[in-house]
């Protein structure tokens, strides 16, 4: 998959989305490169998949920017993982379908305890969709809740600071 991503972030205010989700899985992320302004580069897992991601640098107040993604075997995601940059990303992610579209939830683990987060792709930075009650304040484009900046910045540093 390749092309330009579109979502919005938001915080997770309940775990009422549990008992919505149709699907979950485990994910384990680590990062090839993530820094100066330059495209990111990781390599994810997913339950039985895997999966090596390039994301360009977030656009329009950090609601779009370009995604490519290609599927790779178990073991080239195991012998990349000794390459990532130090911190990886361990959550679990619930799969919630609310009024036409696929809220994705990820509940943190680790250092990132207590984070639940949520994302809905759009298909143009002028769609609405409609929010679940589960879903709080709106974080889309602050940098902190960037994958990429948990694993250095873990959000046990600073949820008191919410």
């Amino acid at each position: 998959m390749s092309g330009m991503e579109i979502e919005r972030k938001f915080l997770v205010r309940d775990a009422s989305f549990k008992q919505m989700a149709h699907r979950s899985y485990r994910i384990r992320q680590g990062y090839l490169y993530s820094g100066g302004g330059r495209p990111s580069v990781r390599v994810r897992r997913r339950d039985d998949q895997a999966f090596l991601t390039i994301k360009g640098p977030s656009m329009d107040g950090g609601l779009s920017r370009y995604e490519f993604e290609k599927e790779i075997t178990l073991d080239e995601a195991d012998h990349l993982f000794q390459l990532c940059e130090a911190g990886i990303i361990d959550k679990r992610r619930y799969l919630v379908d609310y009024e036409g579209h696929t809220f994705e939830v990820d509940e943190f683990y680790g250092d990132n305890e207590g984070l639940v987060m949520a994302e809905v792709e759009l298909k143009s930075t002028e769609e609405d969709a409609k929010i679940p009650d589960f879903i709080g304040i709106e974080v889309t484009g602050d940098r902190r809740f960037y994958n990429s900046r948990l694993r250095l910045f873990p959000y046990k540093m600073w949820k008191d600071t919410l």
